[in-house]
């Protein structure tokens, strides 16, 4: 076998590794994040969780301008669809079966680790300086927190991105969500050809 063609069926068997582990009922609802580093961050991140594809939910400032050196081209390999509401927004990701979880710190929120992260989820982060909207997380079906005991009560938004959905992909692994592939074969197919062509 050449040693290109060796290179080309490596790069097909993890296409179809990769493809069998995504998460199609687990995703992000990246509002109004205006730095592109945390951007890259949660992209990277979304990617080595095994979500297949993000929400941005853009209101009051364009979606940041993002380098492939800078999120290690993780962008290249999650679907991204945008928003200009968050009615708009939730309407779809409701269409879809998913519960909708706010990540702000208010008087109803609840601790991370109370809810059940195998059910179909989506998380939502919100801007760097205001956090989440008044207007998201009204709409939302539950707000959560992430447990901190140390003087500071907040995370950068990257970094909070990674501590919640690391917990769903824990709570996936225990019950075997990593095992097979998570959609229809034809479903399959179509991402398999169209990650093949990039």
């Amino acid at each position: 076998m050449r040693r290109s063609d060796f290179k080309s069926e490596r790069r097909k068997e993890k296409f179809r590794k990769v493809l069998s582990r995504r998460q199609p009922d687990l995703t992000l609802v990246m509002e109004n994040i205006h730095d592109p580093h945390n951007v890259s961050a949660m992209l990277r991140t979304a990617d080595a969780v095994g979500i297949l594809g993000v929400n941005l939910l853009y209101t009051n400032q364009k979606f940041p301008r993002i380098g492939s050196k800078s999120s290690s081209s993780a962008n290249k390999w999650i679907e991204r669809r945008k928003f200009s509401s968050a009615t708009e927004c939730f309407v779809q990701l409701r269409k879809e079966g998913f519960q909708i979880l706010a990540t702000r710190l208010d008087d109803s929120a609840k601790d991370l680790y109370e809810f059940d992260l195998t059910k179909p989820t989506a998380f939502v982060f919100g801007n760097e300086h205001s956090g989440v909207s008044d207007d998201a997380a009204q709409h939302a079906d539950a707000t959560l927190f992430i447990p901190m005991m140390g003087m500071i009560q907040s995370l950068n938004v990257s970094v909070a991105c990674a501590v919640t959905i690391y917990e769903a992909l824990r709570q996936r692994k225990q019950q075997g969500m990593y095992d097979g592939k998570r959609f229809s074969e034809e479903e399959f197919l179509r991402l398999y050809d169209e990650w093949l062509s990039k």
